[in-house]
């Protein structure tokens, strides 16, 4: 029997490998022969920055669980994508690396299909700031139309304590504005985006006072998958959505909300809805 833990088997078969799927004369190394293909253990040191002998135990599974700052650089040594610097942790240390916000100004033609699938639900794609970053014709003409406005403008906290259709809107305001906020706390810090909510959360506590009191508050809330949202509509008046929330796959930084129509009647409401605003586009 191995006299090391599994887990540190895996990890280090799981270094070897990665290190061997590196080009050394595209990372300015010698390009001489090589008994084994890619980079050498004290290569991948010296690009990581650690002791030698220390990357040369943690393949062979000596030396105890390293810290989350040396997978951190082996992480980067090793050119590691999002997916495979979990897995390098999830290895060294039984858990996945705190999360890194990546900001991204797109979604692709894939996700908007399947946004435009939904029609006549309501549906968008926001980021873990709440910038909304795609959406369907059924949310153009129930919820907002983000069409319009700049793309720096395009934020649900924005909506809701700085536009006065927000407020016509909700029965509720306030609870709804407290309830929206609470959750936006937890999205942005379990993506790590706490430094890059910074400017929105300033401006907003300079533009609305009931915002910098709510923010003051320091309110979370809770998981917030599913529950049913109540509006009232200009046109159509009062309505009742079930809505979800549901991660995008290989996105960690997006989410999608969909708004459920409750009866198959508001359905049909909003389909009309949609085609009387499209026959008056044409």
């Amino acid at each position: 029997m191995s006299e090391h833990p599994a887990t540190e088997t895996l990890l280090g078969t799981y270094l070897r490998d990665r290190r061997t799927k590196l080009d050394p004369a595209a990372l300015g190394f010698p390009a001489e022969r090589r008994r084994t293909a890619g980079l050498r253990r004290e290569e991948v040191a010296q690009r990581a920055n650690i002791s030698p002998t220390w990357y040369t135990w943690l393949e062979q599974g000596r030396g105890g669980a390293p810290s989350a700052d040396v997978l951190d650089r082996i992480s980067r040594a090793l050119m590691l994508t999002d997916v495979e610097r979990e897995h390098l942790f999830l290895l060294g240390l039984g858990r996945p690396p705190e999360a890194r916000y990546h900001k991204n100004d797109g979604v692709t033609p894939r996700l908007q299909r399947v946004l435009d699938a939904l029609d006549p639900s309501p549906a968008l794609i926001r980021t873990a700031t709440w910038d909304v970053m795609a959406w369907n014709r059924a949310a153009t003409v129930m919820l907002m139309d983000y069409g319009v406005l700049p793309p720096e403008q395009r934020n649900i906290l924005r909506f809701i304590f700085l536009d006065p259709r927000a407020r016509a809107s909700q029965y509720d305001w306030e609870s709804v504005a407290r309830f929206a906020l609470g959750s936006f706390r937890v999205d942005a810090a379990r993506a790590g985006a706490a430094a890059a909510v910074e400017p929105l959360v300033d401006e907003l506590c300079r533009l609305s006072p009931e915002f910098a009191a709510m923010w003051r508050d320091n309110r979370l809330q809770g998981p917030h998958g599913e529950a049913v949202k109540h509006i009232r509509h200009p046109v159509l008046g009062p309505f009742a959505f079930e809505y979800s929330i549901f991660s995008v796959d290989g996105r960690t930084d997006l989410s999608m909300v969909v708004y459920n129509p409750t009866t198959p009647e508001d359905i049909e409401r909003i389909g009309s809805l949609m085609a009387g605003r499209a026959g008056a586009a044409g």
